[in-house]
């Protein structure tokens, strides 16, 4: 066993470390995002926009095809990402041109409650179902 100081595995700290820098690596937009250094307008319309159309589609098919234990799982990730693209635009939006940056905080205002009305009925709409309602 080749034990640090404090008497921990280095195997195993090198192993996580390794790790967390594949994470880095992969995620490093995501992270530029979530920190405020992405650009507003590409993470706006791209991430925003366009990855939240694509959740809506796919969540929209499940409902179709009647998958609650799924639409459940869809709409605990879909929430977790909303809460990560709101954060990552308000904060994009400081470093942005003023007038774009405040329209985008105004548009992460109004969708954060459009998202969450959204999500409480659909989850509504699942537990009301799973009760034969």
């Amino acid at each position: 066993m080749n034990a640090g100081p404090n008497g921990t595995d280095r195997q195993g700290e090198a192993g996580l470390s390794e790790a967390q820098s594949l994470l880095e690596q992969v995620f490093a937009s995501e992270i530029r995002a979530w920190r405020g250094e992405a650009a507003l307008g590409p993470l706006f319309w791209g991430k925003g926009v366009g990855v939240s159309l694509l959740l809506i589609v796919f969540h929209a098919s499940l409902m179709w095809q009647g998958l609650a234990l799924v639409q459940q799982l869809s709409l605990m990730a879909i929430a977790a990402y909303t809460v990560w693209i709101l954060v990552a635009v308000w904060r994009c939006a400081g470093r942005a041109d003023p007038n774009w940056g405040t329209l985008a905080r105004w548009l992460t205002v109004a969708w954060a409650a459009n998202a969450t009305l959204v999500l409480l009925f659909l989850q509504l709409d699942l537990v009301m179902a799973a009760f034969g309602g």
